[in-house]
Formats: C-alpha cells, structure tokens, sequence
C-alpha cells in the first residue's frame, strides 16, 4: 500500500488531513481511475490485459509526445559486430541464434544516455542504454537492455510518469531534484536503482567499458514447448571503468562533450575492436517462489549463487555506420521483436514495453520502420502487409489479406508459442513480494569505504536541493531502510533528522 499525500500531511504536520477531498484522477474522457499504480493483470502472475485501457492510452499518449527526436534515450551512437555462440543451447531455446558452436549472427548495437536531449553532453549521471540487434536468420531479434541490471519501477503504468519527473520541467525547462524525488519518494522500489544510479557506475567512462542487462524476465522456450525462465546479462572484456569524480566529469566534458561517441568511433576506426560476453540465467517456473522476491520484478537482480550463469557466446563490434542519421538515428528496438525460442515472461514493466517500444517507433519513423535497412530483417520476409508511410516493399501482390487461394501463406503450428498456466482473477493490485530494500542494501554493503563515500556525496548533491522536507524525510527513509547506516549518512549529508525520516516511512515498514 502507497502511502499517500494526505497522509504524509499528517505525518508532517503533526495533525490531521486536510479535510477537503482532492478530485479523482481520470481518463482523458474523464473517466474516474480505479488505480494509477498497477496495471490490470491477469491473475497475480498473469500477463497485463489488453482492455486496460487506461494504461494503453496512458502509454500510446506518452510514445507520441516527441516528434522526431527519441522520447528516451534520444542520444546515442551506433556500431554494427558479429555474436558468436559457444554451442548448441537447443535443449533451452529453439532460437537458431543459439542452435550451434561457432555460428556466426550480425547485429546492430545501440548505445545512449536516457533522460538527456539529443545534443546533449555524455558525461552525465543517467542510466546507458546498451541495445543489441541480432539479424537471426528466423528473424531479428532485438534484446533492449541497460547497462545497470534493475529498473526504477515495476510496472509500466508509472513509465510516463517516472519519465516526465526526469524530464526538465514544463515550467522552467530545466531538469530538477525536487520533482524527480517526488516521484520517487512514492516509489519505495526505486531505492535500488538510485543506489547504483548514484554509484561509481552512474557515469561510465565511455561506452566500451560497461556491462549490459536485459533487466526483465524473459523466457527460453525449446523445440518441445518446454520454457525456462532467463536474465540476459552481456560483461564488457576491456573491463568497467567509470568517472567517479566531479574533476573527472569536468575533464572530459570540458575536452569533448561527446567523448564516448568520439572513443567508440575512434576506437573502432584503429581496429580495437571491443566485445562482450553473452550469458543467460535460467531459473525453472517452479521455482518461482522460492525466493524474498518477485523473480519477475524488474528492479531485482537474480542472486548469482542461486541462478547461475550459462555463458552463451561472444560479440565483437567491428564497422562504424557510413551515414549516422540512416543507420543509427533511424534504427529502432522493440523488446517484442523476438525470434521463435524466446518469449516474453509475465513481468509487468516488459509487458507495457512490448506495446510501447514499437508504438513509439512507428510514431517516430512511420508504420514501416522495419523495412529500413537497420532494421529489416536478413530472413525472408513474408506477409500481406501494404500501405501506410514510407513503405517501399515494392509489392505486385492484389492480395494485401489472409487466407487467400491466389496467394497462399500457412500457420507454422511448430511455432506457436508456449502454454503458460494462469491463476486467481482478473486484478489491479501490486505484486505481493516487494521486498524493496534488501538489494539495495546489499550492493551498498558490497562496495569499500570510499565508494560508499562516494555514493552519499553524489545523492546527497541532488537530494540536498530538494526543498519539501516531507520529500527529503521519506527518501532518507527508504535508504534507512535499506541500510542503517546508509540511510545515517545521507540523513545527516542533507539536514534531516534520523527520528522524522523513520516516521516518514514507518507505514512501510509495518508491511
């Protein structure tokens, strides 16, 4: 349960709510929500239903809200390379990519900042997102993924809102604490994310040396119809290395704000080609609940002493674009762009991404963005598919319909996708493990003095401009909770007291 702002009120002020009832918050049609916190689910590990409407038009309005620059993750730089299997994983996945030992699948890699605008500097604290684009020959596959391995919300009914918080202000245009910790404050599950957000890893050093995560759930499916769930994680060979000082930062910006674009271009351009390993963790369904959290969660990390990783291959980035704009600004990743072997697991933030990614692409670039060349597939492509912008398939076909006698096609049963059983009923309610803070705790306690050092000094540079002590006493609460000693620190880096930041979440840690 979410503490909200009426009550906050009354933690605060040291009295009772306010006695006016603040209006309900509705649908563009101006229907009443029944909740703007978990999206409509089928059962409480079910997949997100399609009649949600509010959600749909929460994120089909928030995918068309820039025009033509990216909504996130607007700048970037792009590489083509080569992914290599170590073997053949075909008792996991029926996906061909993975089907032999020494098979060989181009791809197209994307790497960005994801708040900032597109001629933005790169030496800023903000997530790196780190897409791959396998051009599998049953289909591409697009694995979009980041370069920490948590997210800071669980479902994506809260994407466009967490978003627009970190975005600059409608007012001042300028991007500001004290919105982005609002948000957060009501967030518990993204005390996580901020930890590393605000660790040495916030800022890489340049896009070589970082690490990459699918972040979500997905699921391994073989020739038999049997499904594992997986994690993608991807672990750079030249190392992570990040800028850990504000001398650092200002070096580099001050020298070339687009140093990592620069370092990859330059890099490659001498023949230094960087790569990374591909490994999977893979957890069996039945397995789901043996653990403090959602497995299906996507700002939790699978322990590795639990599920261990399978190496799966090695990719190498070799070639630059010829032309930026028509390579790298024009390709587009979708996490539902995926071959037969695997699939899309029930979490809920993958869930709302499958619609939103590819939406935001054909508002972006049109309805056939995936006849571009970045983007088209090397395998066959063949359906009835005609018209709409920019589509130049150059189709001789009378039949743009299926079935037909003149143009015939077939269902390939031996693809269908995977059963999966489903329980309880239809809902909106949250997930019921949350465990919000143990990991967040448990990276803090994994680093040494000086980085933990570091840490409080970078939160604490952004906490302390937020103005609302409400805000300021519930975010030292959520990192009280995960560490005492964590929290402490911060608490006194920012002026609130230990006693009003414990108050301030002392409903949460009755739950």
């Amino acid at each position: 349960m979410q503490l909200r702002p009426l009550l906050l009120s009354a933690l605060f002020l040291g009295g009772s709510a306010m006695a006016a009832t603040p209006p309900p918050l509705t649908t563009d049609s101006g229907s009443p929500v029944g909740t703007n916190q978990s999206s409509k689910t089928a059962g409480p590990r079910g997949g997100i239903l399609l009649e949600d409407f509010h959600l749909i038009e929460k994120l089909a309005r928030f995918d068309r809200e820039r025009i033509p620059e990216r909504v996130v993750h607007a700048r970037g730089t792009g590489a083509y390379g080569t992914f290599e299997s170590y073997g053949d994983f075909s008792n996991l996945t029926r996906a061909s990519v993975f089907s032999a030992k020494g098979k060989k699948t181009p791809m197209f890699v994307r790497f960005s900042t994801v708040i900032p605008a597109q001629g933005s500097p790169e030496a800023v604290r903000d997530p790196r997102g780190f897409a791959l684009k396998f051009y599998t020959d049953e289909g591409n596959w697009d694995l979009v993924g980041n370069d920490l391995p948590v997210f800071f919300i669980r479902d994506a009914i809260k994407f466009p809102d967490m978003v627009h918080s970190l975005k600059p202000s409608p007012i001042t245009n300028k991007q500001d604490p004290n919105r982005f910790f609002d948000f957060f404050s009501h967030q518990p599950e993204s005390t996580h994310m901020l930890t590393q957000v605000y660790s040495d890893l916030g800022i890489p050093a340049n896009y070589r040396q970082m690490n990459g995560h699918g972040v979500h759930a997905f699921k391994f499916v073989n020739a038999k119809g049997e499904y594992k769930y997986v994690k993608f994680n991807w672990f750079s060979q030249q190392g992570v290395k990040g800028l850990i000082t504000p001398d650092e930062v200002a070096k580099v910006t001050a020298s070339d704000f687009q140093h990592a674009t620069t370092d990859l271009y330059t890099t490659i351009g001498a023949g230094k080609f960087p790569s990374w390993e591909l490994t999977v963790q893979v957890l069996d369904p039945k397995d789901l609940d043996s653990f403090s959290f959602d497995p299906l969660d996507a700002t939790k990390v699978w322990p590795e002493d639990k599920v261990p990783s399978i190496k799966l291959g090695k990719f190498t980035l070799n070639k630059m674009p010829d032309n930026f704009f028509e390579e790298t600004e024009q390709s587009a990743f979708s996490p539902g762009v995926m071959p037969p072997g695997i699939e899309p697991s029930e979490d809920r933030l993958l869930q709302g991404r499958l619609f939103s990614y590819a939406d935001t692409q054909r508002y972006r670039i049109g309805a056939n963005y995936q006849m571009l060349p970045v983007n088209r597939a090397k395998a066959s492509v063949n359906n009835n598919n005609q018209g709409g912008s920019m589509n130049f398939a150059n189709t001789k076909a009378e039949v743009n319909y299926e079935p037909s006698v003149t143009r015939e096609t077939q269902d390939a049963p031996a693809y269908l996708f995977s059963n999966a059983p489903l329980t309880g009923t239809t809902q909106q309610r949250p997930i019921d493990k949350t465990d919000n803070f143990s990991q967040a705790g448990a990276f803090y306690n994994a680093l040494d003095a000086s980085a933990k050092e570091r840490l409080v000094k970078n939160l604490a540079a952004d906490l302390g401009q937020v103005k609302d002590a409400r805000v300021k006493a519930r975010m030292v609460g959520h990192f009280l909770m995960a560490d005492i000693d964590y929290g402490t620190r911060l608490a006194k880096a920012v002026g609130v007291k230990v006693d009003d930041a414990k108050a301030a979440v002392a409903p949460l840690a009755s739950r």
